[in-house]
């Protein structure tokens, strides 16, 4: 997903918003709306929701921490993680299988119905494994962003990722 380009640096936007201008809260929103709004999974109120924190917290962003998408996306990402616990149980992840090695989880593939079928796997998954993926593969968004992004190591979400992507690729071989 690509985000909008703006006449003002992401510098200038925040600084627009700290000083209360309407145009830095336009500009943030016209730049970053697509990617917040995929971050809380397609619910328009938490996209508002999430603009909303980030006007009356703008004074707690931190640029030298990271960029300006991924402290909106943090915001984002945990307003979704507080709507999702309310909404729903928690699943817990399956176990490490020994007899998948690492070179077996590949998922990368040319063929179309294989993407289809990762595609509808993907919308299956839990919320969180669904929103690691996409954070990590859609958007290419490196490991240390991601894990600023959802509070959780890098290390940790590294495990999460193979974990998932063991799972998937289970299922793959299933249905063929």
């Amino acid at each position: 997903m690509r985000q909008k380009t703006s006449a003002l640096t992401e510098t200038e936007i925040v600084e627009a918003v700290r000083q209360g201008r309407r145009e830095g809260q336009t500009e943030m929103v016209c730049c970053y709306a697509e990617r917040v709004f995929a971050m809380v999974v397609r619910a328009q109120e938490l996209t508002q929701d999430a603009f909303l924190r980030a006007f009356s917290h703008i004074d707690r962003y931190e640029p030298h921490k990271a960029s300006l998408s991924t402290w909106l996306c943090r915001i984002a990402y945990r307003l979704t993680l507080d709507f999702l616990k309310r909404r729903r149980p928690v699943i817990v992840a399956m176990e490490d299988d020994p007899e998948v090695s690492d070179e077996e989880v590949d998922l990368s593939t040319g063929r179309e119905e294989r993407i289809e079928r990762l595609q509808e796997l993907m919308d299956e998954l839990p919320d969180d494994e669904r929103m690691l993926l996409t954070l990590y593969y859609f958007e290419d968004r490196p490991l240390t962003e991601i894990a600023y992004i959802t509070g959780i190591d890098a290390k940790a979400l590294a495990n999460r990722l193979y974990r998932t992507r063991k799972k998937l690729y289970k299922i793959l071989q299933e249905d063929e």
